[in-house]
């Protein structure tokens, strides 16, 4: 068999900036750093972390701390944090680092300046993105209500139909920066197609252009090889996505967390395999993978 790692795949600019610095922190302060969350979404690369000393904490943790916690440093991951966030990090005392992807801030900022233009005249601010996705939260915790998220097309119809969203008012459409570009194309066609006369439609580009390029190129590879084996956790969002997009090009798509859950039975010996994963999924683990492949 012919095996080929995708040369794109593996983590995003945001990702890599977090690991990178938890690993210096963890180097420097003697074994020990708090993430709030996952800070990513691979249960092989979290466990790789863990192993350093990394401590993932819940919101609900820092609930339930009294403080004040003294030389501990908390870690915000790429997906970025609501204010209240941040007052109750400062109000328990941790050293904070805040590795909120860039691209995520500027998104963060535009929902405020969105919140600010619309709530003088009833107007909504949608966005495009799963509902409870960290990332999602930190949106729209940026403002006080006026807020709709939605998943699908049809999840926008419903929001219609059922008047939650009133397209007679001004409305600024947002996608979460890993959403797949045509779901936002679909997304926005069907609300500009309801939008009543005198409202205005404002659709923002957000979706990370390193996420909309790799949607390009994961398809034509997916579709220059026999076999695709895709690897990404089980609680990535961006890789469910992604590897939807995978099967659509090529149906012998596997979708797996690990080199443990390969099977000889998908694979002839004449195959051509491609093996690629999410903005979530560590080189090291597409190259463990790879391998193993070789070794069928």
């Amino acid at each position: 068999m012919q095996v080929e790692i995708d040369p794109h795949s593996g983590f995003c600019g945001g990702v890599i900036r977090a690991i990178s610095e938890a690993e210096r922190v963890l180097d420097a302060e003697g074994g020990r750093l708090y993430s709030l969350g996952a800070i990513v979404h691979n249960e092989e690369e979290l466990a790789r972390l863990q192993r350093r000393g990394l401590v993932t904490l819940g919101k609900e943790d820092l609930q339930q701390m009294s403080g004040p916690v003294t030389g501990e440093t908390l870690l915000i991951r790429a997906h970025g944090e609501p204010p209240q966030v941040y007052e109750r990090v400062k109000e328990l005392g941790f050293k904070l680092i805040d590795c909120t992807c860039p691209v995520v801030l500027g998104l963060q900022k535009k929902i405020r300046e969105a919140y600010e233009r619309l709530r003088a005249g009833g107007g909504q601010i949608v966005i495009f993105g799963k509902i409870g996705h960290p990332e999602v939260l930190g949106l729209v915790g940026q403002v006080d209500g006026g807020v709709t998220v939605v998943e699908t097309p049809e999840q926008l119809r419903e929001r219609l139909e059922d008047g939650t969203l009133r397209t007679d008012r001004d409305i600024e459409l947002f996608s979460q920066t890993t959403m797949s570009p045509e779901g936002y194309r679909q997304v926005r066609e069907v609300l500009s197609g309801a939008m009543a006369a005198g409202a205005s439609l404002s659709v923002h580009d957000t979706i990370c252009r390193q996420v909309a390029s790799r949607h390009r190129e994961l398809s034509e590879f997916a579709r220059a090889h026999d076999v695709v084996v895709f690897v990404s956790g089980k609680e990535s969002s961006n890789g469910k996505v992604l590897c939807e997009l995978c099967s659509r090009a090529n149906i012998r798509t596997w979708h797996i967390g690990s080199a443990d859950a390969l099977r000889r039975e998908w694979f002839r010996p004449e195959d051509r395999v491609g093996v690629c994963g999410a903005t979530s999924t560590p080189k090291w683990l597409l190259e463990e993978v790879a391998q193993a492949i070789k070794m069928i």
